[in-house]
């Protein structure tokens, strides 16, 4: 599932294809499940001969700004992402909605499994889903004084916490598994049980991790070989992190997570 870094990737690529550029045509899919607030005629009538302002993203929710009218609210779901082309050889499969500028440029979501959502909103940040969002640790990392407030006597397991998009919004189950590693911290662990020291480590890890997976355009291979990450998938019984730690792997929080007992307490 696209998590923060995959949609910041998504949103470099729609501010360099379609920052500035007036839309000729918008395709939309007839699919009302993916367009799940207005009808897909809705969205294409209403985006025609805007100019994109900005690209920008919050959480794993991304959207596009134009000169005039709503905005173009974006959420890839599990399959979503974005597509920048200029031919239709190029479209890709299971499209949903195609934008087509006027200098010949095109932007395209698809989404094979529709979990994905396309939404219109005349305010994002003001209105759901992005209003009920929490903080997105790129852009506006709380100092610790403000990140334990955050928690305060919340008694979730820590690797719940982390997934809660109320509390923080686009870390999805892969960087949650890679912060508690790097921290030592059992995702189990009720988050009002930590300790500063922990908690301090928590909020050291999603920001570096965050910000390395994002400054490699979640590219897998480019990620550091010692992280839990490159371990961690597929339920393998006799897993080993590269320093040799045995990976357990486990439902918490209502997830599959992998987390190394050895050093994770």
């Amino acid at each position: 599932m696209p998590e923060l870094p995959e949609v910041e990737r998504g949103r470099k690529i729609a501010e360099l294809v379609a920052t500035g550029q007036r839309v000729r045509r918008a395709r939309c899919a007839d699919d009302r499940i993916v367009f799940c607030d207005q009808s897909p005629r809705t969205v294409s009538n209403r985006l025609r001969g805007r100019t994109v302002r900005a690209a920008c993203r919050h959480g794993k929710q991304l959207w596009l700004e134009f000169d005039r009218g709503p905005a173009l609210l974006l959420h890839f779901g599990m399959t979503g992402s974005l597509h920048g082309y200029t031919t239709d050889p190029e479209r890709p499969r299971f499209w949903k909605l195609e934008l087509e500028f006027e200098n010949g440029h095109r932007l395209a979501m698809p989404d094979p499994r529709r979990f994905g959502r396309i939404r219109l909103r005349d305010d994002p940040r003001r209105e759901p889903p992005v209003s009920l969002l929490g903080f997105d640790p790129l852009l506006e990392m709380p100092d610790f004084k403000g990140f334990k407030a955050l928690i305060g006597r919340r008694s979730i397991s820590v690797k719940g916490l982390l997934l809660d998009q109320g509390f923080c919004a686009g870390v999805g189950n892969w960087i949650a598994d890679e912060i508690l590693y790097q921290s030592g911290v059992a995702p189990q662990r009720p988050a009002n049980e930590l300790g500063d020291a922990e908690l301090r480590a928590i909020r050291r890890c999603l920001g570096s991790i965050v910000r390395k997976a994002v400054a490699v355009d979640s590219v897998s291979h480019r990620l550091p070989k010692s992280w839990l990450f490159h371990h961690r998938w597929g339920k393998p019984e006799e897993a080993v992190t590269a320093r040799g730690e045995a990976i357990r792997i486990e439902t918490v929080a209502g997830r599959t997570t992998a987390w190394v007992p050895e050093v994770q307490s």
